[in-house]
């Protein structure tokens, strides 16, 4: 599995950092958008990141949040529903990747995680078909709006058979997605999937999906 190694992301005069894994001979790249005051070192998503890298998918853990924004997020919690402002960032860091010699051929999915799933989508909308999929845990897809049906990747949805409101709110936008989607619940995981055995199975439905529809198909014998 490859190392991961920590990169600065220039979006305006606002720096970003991240962590970034490449396996040997990767060909795609998936970017965690993370929320709810999440950060890059997440346990659970460093988690699903080290199934993904090991199923040889590249991995970018990025904070879409300075050190200073953090510490005024925390004091009082508006950030994590700027839905506008972690979309600009995500966009900006995927332009930012195309630019890089390591990144730039690299077929891009997202991994959004509470407030950031409805970033990826909405970021996914205004991207079209730079975004090869996406895949959301425990996601706020209804913070998207109208970008919902403008979504052209296909789309997984994740959500804890016991995380009740957000499993409803997950349903309820999975009517306006018009991209090919599936809403997917495991059984018995509360919203941070922390029961035995749950954030395994959501890196599993993540790697299904991200090798199904963000891998590029294999090159047809001649």
């Amino acid at each position: 599995m490859a190392e991961a190694r920590t990169v600065e992301i220039a979006v305006g005069t606002t720096a970003l950092h991240g962590d970034l894994s490449l396996p040997e001979g990767t060909g795609t790249l998936v970017v965690f958008a993370h929320g709810s005051g999440s950060s890059r070192h997440s346990p659970r998503n460093r988690q699903v990141a080290r199934q993904l890298n090991a199923s040889g998918f590249g991995t970018l853990l990025v904070d879409l949040l300075t050190e200073v924004e953090e510490e005024t997020e925390r004091r009082t919690g508006h950030l994590r529903f700027d839905i506008g402002l972690l979309k600009n960032r995500l966009v900006a860091i995927t332009r930012w990747l195309r630019d890089q010699a390591g990144t730039g051929g690299l077929r891009v999915g997202y991994f959004g995680a509470s407030t950031g799933g409805a970033a990826a989508l909405v970021a996914a909308a205004e991207l079209g078909n730079k975004i090869g999929a996406v895949v959301s845990r425990g996601g706020r897809p209804d913070l998207a709006g109208d970008a919902l049906n403008r979504v052209s990747a296909p789309t997984l949805l994740i959500v804890g058979g016991r995380d009740e409101h957000v499993l409803a709110l997950n349903r309820e936008a999975a009517k306006h997605l018009a991209c090919h989607h599936r809403l997917e619940v495991v059984p018995g995981a509360t919203h941070l999937f922390e029961e035995p055995g749950a954030l395994e199975r959501v890196g599993e439905l993540a790697v299904e999906w991200l090798t199904a529809y963000l891998e590029p198909p294999a090159p047809r014998p001649r």
